[in-house]
């Protein structure tokens, strides 16, 4: 699953198979061995746990950098290599 970004001990990734259609955009979080799965717009959690510091963290995260999420998510369906993204500094 390719990495996008990766700060304050959180990484995130996401994947997505051209030949599958997901119902919902979205990328996965992990912090340590928690794991949670944001959707992308609007930005929530859909499933999983990371600590409650940590969620908001990626939520900041997602919410400034919502268009290159929704980019990625699109070479990723096209069966291109996602773009990296800047940490939340």
């Amino acid at each position: 699953m390719p990495e996008l970004s990766r700060f304050y001990g959180i990484i995130i990734r996401m994947f997505a198979e051209p030949s599958e259609r997901h119902h919902v955009l979205h990328f996965h979080a992990y912090h340590g061995e928690h794991v949670a799965v944001f959707s992308i717009s609007p930005v929530a959690l859909i499933i999983g746990f990371i600590p409650q510091r940590q969620q908001r963290l990626v939520e900041a995260w997602a919410e400034l950098h919502a268009q290159e999420l929704l980019s990625d998510w699109q070479l990723l369906e096209q069966g291109r290599k996602p773009s990296p993204i800047s940490p939340l500094q």
